[in-house]
């Protein structure tokens, strides 16, 4: 029967799997259990497996479901962020994954100064120059995290991307060791207010991959909630 529960257990193996296999410890890697257009009954159910850390796209879609859940959920925000919506997620999300602009990065560190929090973040990069895809070129990105890290109230943690689409997980593998080359190249530019210890990366159908080229977050959805309806 196919389940939430046989979904998540499904993924957790593979999970643990592509750890040991990338000779990493699980505890390295942390699964984000992407839970948009899914009503809060379903993440509940999936909490109540063992699963605290939820990711959510949409800002007003995770300010409706905080209140529903439990507390000790981490949240993520994943997903394109408008400057006129960072006030709906601003004391809510642990980490916010998808600063792609410096205007974004301003209106963070504003809010994040108003609740007297300092919100960690990733920055997000386009490799592959999609057009459809936000994110910072690579050629810009140094300049970019100089400076977003000059603002208050935040602390950049790393890097995210958003990699094309492809039938073989494999396909992606190029790009994935790509980000952590960058990863690491900007840890050694030793931009102040940096911290480049965070790589997120990876979906439902390239996880494993991700992990074993170096992702510390991956973000899993449709593999544990199932195909969405929009």
């Amino acid at each position: 029967m196919d389940t939430i529960q046989t979904r998540y257990e499904a993924v957790q193996k593979a999970f643990e799997a592509a750890c040991i296999k990338a000779g990493r410890d699980a505890g390295q890697v942390k699964l984000i259990a992407v839970s948009k257009n899914f009503p809060a009954e379903d993440i509940q159910k999936v909490y109540n497996l063992g699963q605290h850390r939820f990711g959510e796209n949409r800002a007003q879609e995770m300010a409706a479901k905080y209140p529903l859940l439990p507390q000790d959920i981490v949240w993520h925000f994943i997903g394109r962020l408008q400057r006129n919506k960072v006030k709906y997620i601003i004391d809510k999300a642990s980490m916010i994954h998808s600063v792609d602009r410096l205007d974004l990065a301003r209106e963070i560190s504003r809010q994040a100064a108003a609740h007297q929090i300092q919100m960690p973040v990733l920055v997000q990069v386009n490799l592959e120059q999609e057009e459809t895809k936000a994110g910072f070129q690579q050629e810009t990105l140094k300049q970019a995290l100089t400076a977003i890290a000059a603002l208050p109230n935040l602390q950049i943690r790393g890097l995210m991307t958003i990699g094309p689409y492809h039938e073989d997980p494999e396909d992606s593998r190029p790009l994935f060791k790509r980000m952590k080359a960058l990863l690491d190249q900007a840890a050694q530019w030793q931009i102040p207010g940096t911290v480049m210890d965070q790589l997120s990366m990876g979906m439902s159908h390239d996880f494993a991959v991700a992990i074993e080229e170096g992702a510390t977050f991956v973000r899993v959805g449709s593999s544990i909630f199932g195909y969405r309806i929009y």
